[in-house]
């Protein structure tokens, strides 16, 4: 209960003095090893500067409802910051179901848009099925309302849930994100995992959906996913988050590697091979790793 009542003051306080932290971890296109975007991630420190798990803080400023005000800061921050990149990178930002409960989820993303003026075609809203599971009609009515905005909707975690595919013909997301308890278990599945991943991507490419996988860590996992036809990746083998300041290298390298040639021609995405492919995106990962 001690450990509880300190994690509350520390949230609070966190709340009201701006302590919360954005990290960003970089989106990468597989088939070009070309930077797509970032997700935005808050991070939380403690009273002895080590963060404090997502996992924890979370869930206890959902329940103590003040999850709402730390989604509408993260949003805003993102935003903001997403204004400094090049402006065919687009940024993530998570929406917990308890945002979509206070009723004006619509309102808070249009002003994060306006504020910062970021165009809303790079902007990516990620929700769970958590968020659909609990009002499902009002819900629909909500995402639909910010698909008007021009924002993409993006299921998260897909895989994990009990109704997912019920979904997909309900509501015309953008993206679905493989959840990265895929890839954990990918070297001692015997093989189910790569059946499953397959078969989502596959989903994904007869309706019309861009497919992410999460939590990619290994040079196998990386060829396994090419092979797979998967369209986009992230994960520790690429970059860990990074803080804003450190985005800055990200950017900078796609730059470099967009620059033209001493003739004057933009450099077309190379056609590599997949191994190639992962050395090469492996070796740009490891100049940003955290």
């Amino acid at each position: 209960m001690q450990q509880r009542i300190n994690l509350e003051r520390i949230v609070r306080d966190a709340i009201e003095f701006k302590k919360f932290e954005v990290y960003y971890q970089p989106v990468f296109e597989i088939s070009d090893n070309r930077l797509v975007g970032f997700e935005a991630l808050a991070r939380l420190a403690g009273p002895d500067g080590v963060f404090i798990p997502p996992a924890t803080f979370i869930p206890l400023a959902e329940e103590l409802r003040l999850i709402d005000k730390i989604g509408r800061w993260v949003l805003s921050e993102a935003c903001r910051t997403a204004m400094s990149w090049l402006e065919v990178l687009t940024v993530a930002v998570n929406l917990s179901p308890a945002q979509f409960e206070s009723g004006n989820v619509e309102s808070i993303v249009s002003a994060a848009l306006a504020e910062s003026g970021l165009e809303p075609r790079r902007l990516e809203l990620e929700i769970t099925e958590t968020v659909l599971l609990r009002n499902n009609e009002a819900t629909m009515a909500t995402l639909k309302k910010l698909k008007d905005l021009g924002v993409s909707i993006v299921m998260d975690d897909f895989g994990t849930g009990y109704s997912s595919l019920s979904y997909r013909w309900q509501f015309p997301f953008d993206k679905i994100k493989i959840d990265r308890s895929f890839m954990q278990n990918f070297e001692k599945s015997d093989h189910h995992v790569e059946t499953v991943v397959k078969t989502i991507i596959a989903l994904g490419r007869e309706m019309n959906m861009r497919v992410t996988v999460e939590g990619v860590e290994t040079l196998e996992q990386v060829d396994f996913l090419y092979d797979a036809d998967a369209d986009q990746v992230q994960g520790f083998y690429f970059s860990k988050p990074v803080p804003a300041s450190e985005v800055a290298i990200n950017v900078a390298n796609e730059l470099r590697r967009l620059a033209p040639d001493q003739g004057g021609t933009q450099h077309d995405p190379p056609k590599r091979p997949r191994s190639t492919i992962s050395s090469v995106t492996a070796g740009a990962g490891a100049n940003y790793a955290a």
